[in-house]
């Protein structure tokens, strides 16, 4: 990945172009306040629900930031925006906005959101804050990794292990995202690439090398004890990583 950098001018993503966006989820209240001011009616329900406060912070602020994201593309104003939802609940403009057919998906953990964007192509996007705790990854990767990423994660010496299970988790929810909620792909029956020396990628889907070949992985770092990973249709993507901040953009 390209080093993150705060935009200071225009941003223009052409048909080749995939941007890796990450923002802080955490804030002054005062700012929490300022950005639910930019959000829709049913996203400050949504926002209400949460029963901690950390929780609805973060929902704010990660939908504030992704509304003021797609606004600088599109040109519009945050609050101006209308989503609609799939039945997983994975949001996309509305079609009478979106004639520049942008395409989007944002994962969040932690204190950290990411966004993927792209022009015409599916794209899903995930992270994991990495130390966070996680009961018996042994059998988590039993439950809904592949026969073969079992045996790679197995194989791996025992320190190995936890990174592994990270790398293979976010690349799998990735995928995922990127197919939509149209489909519904176990997660057993695709194979990723987990261990350290191996390339990037989807390896099978569904037994099929063909099928995997349509589709590309970026792994992320996006901070400090962050990992994550990006799914895309294509390859021979331009990459480009961004920083958002909750104020005037500033030049690094």
């Amino acid at each position: 990945m390209p080093a993150w950098i705060l935009p200071y001018a225009d941003l223009a993503l052409t048909a080749t172009d995939l941007h890796v966006w990450r923002a802080s989820l955490d804030a002054t209240e005062a700012s929490v306040r300022h950005l639910c001011d930019t959000l829709s009616v049913d996203e400050r329900t949504r926002a209400d629900r949460f029963h901690f406060d950390r929780d609805r912070r973060r929902f704010i602020i990660a939908r504030a930031a992704l509304r003021s994201i797609i606004g600088r593309y599109l040109n519009l104003e945050p609050d101006d925006l209308v989503f609609d939802y799939g039945v997983r609940g994975k949001p996309a403009l509305s079609p009478s906005m979106n004639s520049a057919q942008l395409h989007f998906n944002l994962a969040h953990s932690h204190e950290l959101a990411v966004y993927a964007f792209t022009r015409h192509q599916r794209v899903g996007i995930d992270v994991e804050y990495t130390l966070r705790a996680v009961s018996d990854t042994d059998q988590l990767v039993k439950r809904f990794f592949s026969a073969n990423e079992q045996a790679v994660y197995c194989a791996l010496p025992a320190g190995e292990r936890r990174m592994a299970f990270f790398r293979c988790w976010t690349r799998k929810e990735a995928f995922i995202k990127a197919i939509g909620d149209g489909l519904s792909q176990p997660l057993d029956r695709f194979d990723v690439a987990l261990a350290p020396e191996q390339s990037p990628g989807v390896l099978s889907i569904d037994g099929s090398t063909l099928a995997a070949q349509h589709w590309s992985l970026v792994p992320l770092e996006p901070s400090a004890n962050y990992i994550g990973a990006v799914a895309i249709e294509g390859k021979n993507w331009q990459i480009s990583s961004w920083t958002w901040e909750n104020g005037p953009p500033v030049v690094s």
